[in-house]
């Protein structure tokens, strides 16, 4: 079974310059349509309540609700573009989140060019003690250079498993020599996972497909992290900017041949799979 482990859906697109079909281009029903000629049987949404979409959370619930089971949707709770970003009272707010939609994950996102010593700050901390008590996948976007503040976090909280986007957000062209070595160094911390996906954004010609320059940072991470902690994901409809669907699929599959073929069918849905029972893999929690 092939999960894709980051994807989204807007009722409007939410990025410049405009598009001519912006009701459509990121609707759930493209998204699932998209999945079914890539032969991809789940899907992870990612909620971002950005321009445009200020119910982002509602929206990609009902689609969840809506897919018989082949969508499940992580809302954004205290992102860097909400008012509410790392003010007092986040631990309650998660709880509220979680009480409305019952979701077995939540997106978190900081400003990657900040420091983020937030994290492991007392009410950072209340947060993620509210994520962990309540067995949550956390889907974390950070830059690379924060990663040894994620890893400290992840290492008060060793239950709570951190899905970290994008490779790390780890430039290639040129190499960031430094993030790509925190980012390694991060493997170190069992409970943190990468989520092979954004391809685009680690090169210099995102367009310029299968953007070669990728594949020896993949090929790092899977020998750092291995096949049970890396996820694959589309970053679908924001990748189309530089590539199909399908070809963010067989970004991974098709030109990543180093990578076993028992291992690969892990990465393609075995680790997302286990992550997305985490929550109910004990007695249901009470919020």
């Amino acid at each position: 079974m092939i999960i894709d482990a980051h994807c989204h859906a807007w009722q409007h697109w939410p990025y410049q310059p405009a598009v001519p079909d912006a009701a459509t281009r990121a609707s759930a029903e493209r998204l699932v349509w998209e999945m079914g000629q890539a032969g991809v049987a789940q899907a992870v949404l990612i909620a971002a309540d950005i321009d445009h979409n200020p119910d982002n959370n509602v929206f990609t619930d009902a689609a969840a609700q809506a897919s018989s089971g082949r969508l499940f949707a992580f809302p954004a709770v205290d992102c860097r573009w909400q008012a509410s970003h790392h003010t007092p009272g986040a631990d309650a707010r998660l709880r509220a989140v979680v009480q409305q939609f019952n979701p077995v994950g939540f997106a978190h996102y900081l400003h990657e060019d900040h420091d983020p010593a937030w994290l492991v700050s007392p009410d950072g901390l209340a947060f993620f003690a509210a994520a962990d008590a309540l067995r949550l996948v956390v889907s974390l976007a950070c830059g690379a250079q924060q990663m040894p503040t994620v890893a400290a976090l992840a290492r008060r909280f060793p239950e709570t498993p951190l899905l970290i986007h994008h490779l790390g957000r780890v430039k290639v062209e040129p190499l960031d020599e430094p993030g790509l070595q925190a980012l390694l160094d991060a493997a170190a911390t069992p409970n943190i996972h990468v989520k092979l996906s954004g391809f685009g954004y680690a090169v210099a010609d995102g367009w310029n497909f299968p953007c070669r320059a990728t594949q020896l940072l993949v090929k790092a991470l899977y020998q750092r992290f291995g096949a049970t902690r890396l996820c694959w994901g589309s970053d679908y409809p924001v990748s189309q900017r530089y590539m199909t669907y399908r070809q963010s699929l067989e970004i991974v599959r098709s030109h990543c041949s180093f990578i076993s073929a028992g291992d690969m069918q892990m990465i393609l849905g075995g680790t997302m799979r286990r992550l997305l029972q985490h929550r109910h893999s004990q007695e249901r929690p009470t919020v």
